[in-house]
């Protein structure tokens, strides 16, 4: 008997095209001649080589973000801190000053603090609500203002309006992570930004099971770099991941309205509940940048609470989460379900006790991403919480 080799498979042809997109997990991609494999990369044809160099679930994926972003030529990555760096390699070399916002999320304060320096940039952080002092703190050498729209997890609200115009003044680049207004409150790039990046792991996937991130840049020439810097250093994303996070934006719509309605109820429950020692809440008329975020965001105030506990310590801490379930305690955001994070233990562990505070985060600080659960349930369950918590 003549032994016949396995053939590799051949993708079937068809009249019809899926609905739903086919994960492509393919590393590499074949052509027929070495002509053929010039025109791609010379940009004569379209297509793929490699998939550190792109695939088509990931080019999918950066293409429905586009669209929310109003972008081009967005890529997407293997994460929401990837995004951050690879804007910040593009935008900034050894010798150049980066500032960034004093309540940026724990993993960018760390790469301001840590990782940049090493890498021989300057650094150094200011107020983002407060125009004055940003201007204070420009140097001759700044190259890149890093700010979140509305802060990781204090929820106060930048003057980007503010920062946008003063940057452009000074020729500086402007990277904002709009990972917690996400596209339907806020566009940085029609707004005037260099630079917008997403965590899309969180709210725009929105299930917890896709680790990937999001950039992209305004002018041509940092869109190119943002690309060689991608993969270059491997940040690729995975094309199991890219297909999660798709299917899970064919319904950020109906999450995001879900949840912010409910987020304002839980504000305003919170607050006349005596357990609490404040809430944080954008669309809450006693939040200090209430005015700025309904001039900023309309009516998108989102889906993020924060509030300080009564007492503070571990123990009231601790027994506050453990009150809290079914609700799941957790280091995240953006889930189609609540969750409840803890600052001290969990994103900002890496600054000091003092640190913390300085910023706003006592212990007892808590910050909920809203889900699309009941509203009257969330409201009981957080409610109940805190009164057995600070009760005990």
């Amino acid at each position: 008997m003549t032994q016949k080799p396995v053939l590799r498979p051949t993708v079937p042809t068809s009249a019809a095209r899926p609905l739903v997109s086919p994960i492509q997990p393919a590393v590499v991609y074949t052509t027929e001649t070495p002509d053929a494999l010039d025109a791609l990369y010379e940009g004569q044809a379209t297509g793929f080589t490699y998939s550190r160099e792109g695939h088509p679930n990931a080019s999918s994926l950066a293409k429905m973000i586009d669209n929310m972003e109003d972008a081009r030529n967005g890529i997407v990555v293997s994460s929401g801190m990837a995004a951050v760096v690879i804007a910040v390699l593009t935008a900034a070399k050894a010798g150049d000053h980066v500032l960034g916002g004093n309540q940026l999320y724990g993993r960018s304060l760390r790469m301001m603090n840590e990782e940049l320096p090493r890498l021989g940039m300057e650094t150094s952080l200011f107020d983002p609500t407060d125009l004055a002092a940003l201007e204070q703190a420009i140097r001759p050498n700044t190259r890149v203002i890093l700010v979140e729209v509305v802060s990781n997890p204090t929820l106060r609200v930048a003057d980007m309006e503010g920062i946008i115009a003063l940057a452009k003044s000074r020729g500086i680049k402007v990277i904002v992570d709009n990972t917690f207004t996400t596209p339907r409150a806020y566009q940085p790039l029609t707004a005037g930004a260099d630079f917008v990046v997403h965590s899309v792991t969180k709210l725009l996937a929105g299930h917890s099971d896709a680790l990937l991130g999001y950039v992209a840049a305004a002018d041509a020439e940092d869109a190119e770099r943002l690309y060689v810097i991608a993969t270059t250093w491997g940040f690729t994303a995975c094309p199991w991941s890219c297909w999660t996070a798709e299917r899970g934006m064919l319904t950020f719509d109906l999450r995001f309205a879900q949840a912010q309605r409910s987020a304002a109820a839980i504000a305003e429950a919170l607050k006349d509940s005596g357990t609490i020692e404040r809430v944080i809440y954008p669309g809450d008329p006693s939040h200090p940048d209430h005015n700025r975020a309904r001039t900023l965001l309309g009516e998108h105030a989102g889906n993020m609470v924060s509030f300080q506990l009564k007492g503070n310590s571990r123990e009231v801490s601790n027994a506050f989460a453990q009150a809290a379930a079914p609700l799941a305690f957790a280091p995240t955001l953006g889930d189609v379900a609540t969750t409840i994070s803890h600052p001290a233990s969990s994103s900002h562990r890496a600054l000091t006790v003092e640190a913390r505070q300085t910023l706003g985060m006592g212990e007892t600080f808590f910050r909920v991403s809203v889900g699309v659960e009941p509203t009257d349930m969330l409201i009981e369950t957080l409610v109940s919480a805190a009164k057995t918590a600070t009760q005990a």
